[in-house]
């Protein structure tokens, strides 16, 4: 049944990656899609316009820097099925796109694994710069054992030792955006010849159990300073990250009662991390499937059903999880599994199914199945609407070909949201920091980068010309 009371509005985010494959394995041999077109720049610039004449608030790139774990014995299957490889930068993508829009919110994925703190500052300010405010950070561990291999380690770091590194790198991070430059150091008087007032630009001198760095930042201070910051992890070390750094998380979540249980314990650790309650937007993944009527919807679903590729989606958890479940039966049970991978993916996985004993199989359907929507417009919403009772705050949807998937969506569905208040009509001015929360650019006082404000004056630039002075 429809309701239509106020409710707050849902934040929309389209679950995207630089690939041919993303989530729903073999979802690219459909006659209708496109990603396999991901190499190709109008492909998203296209994209983008389209949702942001949606008015979506945000793209979400999701990322690896690696192969998944072996499936099968090796990589060779991840190669046939395009299992994200190849896939490219969503950085620079971002860049273009940056370009091409106005006000959508551009969110990538990057990994503490992949790029030194100092050279990544440096690179999401000039980003903040040229999109005025709206790029957002999804903070990553890389659970793939060749992602950490690829930039020189021997083999996966522990899961609690990559959230310590995880920890020293947003710090680091947080420094330069938030401590090497004050708000008004840049003069640029062409009269004076002075660009900017070396009093007010500071050294960082990190030192830190993985990196030094002196400073300072390189960029100027970006309209946001800080990038809006979204966080994955569902494991209890992830929570706890999500709850002190994250503005937004993002969940694999197979119902609405695992919303709650999640959000739950991210309000409660919100609480003892200082922030306010909501400080950390909820956002669940769900995918979509549309038809004027309940028959429609039924057979769109077979369709989708006809190119998905179960063996596929086993090889993109079982990679994630660092267990080989190639070669297997999809009826063979998965059983209790120790992992430094993601370790929330599985736990998410086992609570989908009654009895907590999943198969292969179930996970399988779990990733594909659980967490998708079909029917009318009005069925759709009236199961987002108890998602959204459940504590969510946003859907990142994710889609089954492109760019059909968002298309039936903002179709189909968007005009039942704003019919029921829930999807706005209008982008709010600003940042993308200002549209999600209604509030300033910069981060929050009670955020962990706010100490880092004012916090380097005694290694300014004109301090060392004073040391200078003093010497002679």
């Amino acid at each position: 049944m429809a309701t239509f009371n106020e409710r707050p509005r849902l934040l929309l985010s389209a679950f995207l990656m630089n690939a041919s494959s993303h989530i729903l394995g073999g979802q690219w041999r459909h006659p209708d899609a496109q990603q396999h077109r991901f190499n190709e720049l109008q492909l998203w610039i296209d994209l983008a316009k389209q949702l942001e004449d949606a008015k979506f608030d945000n793209l979400f790139f999701a990322d690896v820097v690696g192969l998944y774990g072996d499936h099968e014995g090796g990589w060779a299957s991840h190669v046939r099925k395009g299992m994200q490889v190849p896939s490219h930068d969503p950085m620079v993508l971002l860049s273009a796109l940056a370009a091409t829009t106005q006000d959508i919110g551009l969110a990538m994925t990057s990994s503490v694994v992949q790029a030194a703190p100092f050279q990544f500052a440096r690179q999401i300010s000039t980003l903040d710069h040229i999109s005025n405010g709206r790029v957002a950070w999804n903070i990553v561990t890389s659970v793939l054992e060749n992602s950490h291999k690829n930039f020189g380690a021997a083999g996966l770091t522990a899961h609690d030792d990559r959230y310590d590194w995880a920890d020293e790198y947003v710090e680091a991070t947080y420094k330069l955006w938030e401590g090497s430059w004050e708000d008004d150091a840049v003069l640029a008087d062409k009269e004076s010849g002075i660009y900017a007032d070396p009093a007010k630009v500071y050294k960082i001198n990190h030192q830190g159990k993985r990196y030094s760095i002196e400073g300072p930042h390189l960029a100027l201070p970006s309209p946001q300073r800080t990038p809006f910051l979204f966080q994955a992890g569902s494991s209890a070390r992830g929570r706890q990250f999500a709850a002190e750094h994250a503005e937004a998380t993002f969940l694999f979540a197979p119902h609405p009662e695992y919303v709650a249980k999640q959000v739950g314990k991210i309000r409660e650790l919100e609480a003892a991390a200082g922030r306010a309650t909501g400080d950390v937007k909820v956002f669940a993944g769900l995918s979509f499937v549309v038809g004027s009527t309940e028959e429609e919807a039924k057979r769109k679903e077979a369709e989708y059903d006809e190119y998905l590729d179960l063996h596929a989606i086993v090889a993109h958890i079982g990679g994630g999880i660092g267990v080989d479940l190639g070669g297997l039966d999809l009826d063979t049970p998965l059983g209790d599994i120790e992992t430094e991978g993601a370790r929330g993916v599985l736990e998410a996985a086992i609570a989908s199914v009654p009895g907590g004993k999943p198969t292969i199989g179930d996970l399988a359907r779990y990733r594909a199945k659980a967490q998708q929507i079909s029917g009318t417009p009005e069925q759709i919403v009236d199961e987002i609407e108890r998602w959204q009772d459940a504590g969510m705050d946003g859907l990142n949807i994710m889609n089954q070909i492109l760019p059909g998937s968002y298309t039936d969506f903002i179709d189909g569905v968007l005009p039942e949201l704003r019919k029921r208040g829930l999807a706005q009509t209008e982008y709010a001015p600003g940042t993308l920091r200002e549209k999600v929360f209604g509030r300033g650019a910069r981060l929050e006082s009670t955020h962990p980068a706010a100490q880092y404000r004012g916090a380097f004056t005694e290694f300014s630039a004109a301090n060392t010309e004073a040391q200078l002075e003093n010497a002679r």
